[in-house]
């Protein structure tokens, strides 16, 4: 299942590159029929995923596995497996893979490669949040990156090489750190890269000598894993590859960019950095706290102060991903649901949000805040889309986000309390930038530039509809996605933060 989960979208590349450039639909079909097996096959796992799981660090809560041999000298294993941190994630990426083809259903130039590219980056990022050895996540992690540097450097805006190769150089930054310490847990831990025995090791006690400094083995390896996560979240001051990727990027990329590929980086720490390092983890809460309120707040502040309609989404993703990190250093279990959550809600928002702004891109060709005004009357549908986005991003109770974020804060308030005071101040600018910006370009008088510009069409409909659709149902009824997480959020929590360590009971 979780082989056919991955590889679909690969074995469909070849169709397309063989097909006839003289018949476009051909190759768009195929690309919808290449993330429509993931999609289904998601469903699937989420339907009949068993709920009742007893753990994040015993091989006995992952469901799906396939385990065997790959590279057998260096005991790397092609070893693949799924809790219910992972189901949610898959789903989220087969669902915006798929709606994402129909976003880009208006690429015309280099169509194979545009498809061909894409699936490549799906096979990348379904491998993520399947893999249990770390040497097959790590190869993932790095498919991910040529696919979406050529997305980014090909069909981008006009400033596309230079976001293209910035995106390219702060990801491989982080990658070869990654790489650093996944060597030296490989060795410190027993010569294998099998995460749940990773799991089992005490490195803490361990000390590592570089350049003539002895330090903390476990808090080195901490950092440095921190580091290669913390830029593709992005964190503070992490975070500036992203308004430029976000901004250059084509829509769908913008989509999978804001949606899924942020998601990689906090995945990484919950999988990867807490259950093998969870002293270090303990150690460095504090601190991923205060990183927390500088996102929320730093990214709110940077969204109020930009006039384009996409860099403002972008700043926005960097404040809301604010909320997951606060969550991940409570040290509570409605702190980690929260975190969890907020990134399923985040994932399906902010997808709304650029597909939107793609919208109105392709009718004014501009992205200029100011430049529009009174669209309400003139594109109705669209403007009631819009304004259903805006205030799930801001957290409006009914809708999904304002679950996430209350779990947050609730998880937050327990070891945290000020620094969650800070962090609830992000709401606040959140809804400002949020109104503000939906009052400039959608309220007063029309301006007469645009008195004939067209609704939103069926296609881009059928985009936001099933995102529309989830953000009502789960603002109102969360627990469909809060049972998946549960088991695994709540024995994470157990692993790393234990009772007598932070008097959490």
């Amino acid at each position: 299942m979780l082989s056919w989960i991955t590889f679909a979208p690969l074995l469909v590349i070849p169709p397309i590159l063989l097909a006839p450039r003289s018949r476009p639909n051909l190759i768009r079909w195929l690309a919808v029929l290449g993330t429509a097996v993931p999609l289904v096959l998601a469903g699937y796992i989420f339907m009949t995923y068993d709920r009742a799981g007893v753990g994040i660090n015993e091989p006995e809560s992952f469901q799906y596995v396939i385990k065997m041999p790959w590279l057998e000298s260096f005991n790397i294993q092609y070893y693949m497996g799924i809790d219910g941190l992972s189901v949610s994630m898959l789903l989220l990426t087969a669902l915006l893979s798929f709606l994402c083809i129909f976003a880009s259903w208006g690429i015309e130039k280099g169509l194979k490669g545009y498809f061909s590219m894409f699936l490549l980056l799906e096979v990348g990022m379904m491998g993520v949040f399947c893999a249990l050895d770390f040497f097959l996540f790590f190869i993932f992690w790095e498919v991910m990156l040529l696919p979406m540097y050529f997305l980014i450097g090909i069909w981008g805006g006009p400033r596309k090489i230079y976001a293209a190769i910035k995106f390219f150089l702060y990801t491989l930054f982080g990658s070869v750190l990654m790489l650093l310490c996944m060597l030296a847990l490989y060795f410190k831990g027993g010569q294998t890269f099998d995460m749940l025995q990773l799991m089992q090791g005490n490195y803490d006690s361990s000390t590592l000598t570089l350049f003539g400094w002895t330090m903390n083995f476990a808090r080195v390896m901490f950092i440095g894993l921190f580091i290669g996560f913390a830029i593709k979240v992005p964190i503070v001051p992490f975070h500036t590859w992203l308004p430029d990727a976000h901004v250059e990027a084509p829509t769908a990329i913008s989509v999978i960019l804001a949606g899924v590929l942020l998601k990689m980086g906090t995945y990484g720490l919950m999988r990867i950095s807490f259950p093998i390092l969870p002293e270090a983890t303990l150690w460095f809460a504090p601190a991923l706290a205060v990183l927390a309120v500088i996102n929320i707040v730093y990214g709110a502040l940077c969204a109020m102060a930009q006039k384009d309609f996409k860099k403002l989404i972008a700043y926005s993703s960097v404040s809301h991903m604010g909320f997951v990190l606060l969550g991940m250093a409570s040290g509570t279990s409605q702190g980690m649901n929260g975190a969890i959550l907020q990134m399923f809600n985040h994932g399906t928002v902010t997808a709304m949000l650029f597909l939107l702004v793609g919208v109105i891109y392709d009718r004014a060709h501009h992205r200029e805040i100011n430049g529009f005004g009174g669209l309400m009357s003139r594109m109705p549908v669209y403007g009631s889309f819009t304004s259903l986005a805006f205030f799930a991003a801001i957290g409006l109770p009914g809708l999904s986000s304002f679950i996430s974020e209350l779990l947050v804060l609730l998880g937050g308030w327990k070891n945290f309390p000020g620094i969650t005071v800070l962090c609830s101040t992000g709401i606040v600018l959140g809804a400002a930038y949020m109104l503000w910006t939906l009052q400039r370009v959608f309220l007063g008088p029309l301006n007469e530039k645009y008195k004939d510009l067209p609704e939103i069409n069926k296609r881009e409909i059928f985009t936001l509809v099933p995102l529309a659709i989830m953000t009502i149902v789960f603002g109102f009824y969360p627990q469909p996605i809060l049972n998946l997480l549960r088991a695994s959020s709540n024995h994470l929590v157990e692993l790393v933060w234990q009772a007598d360590r932070l008097g959490i009971r």
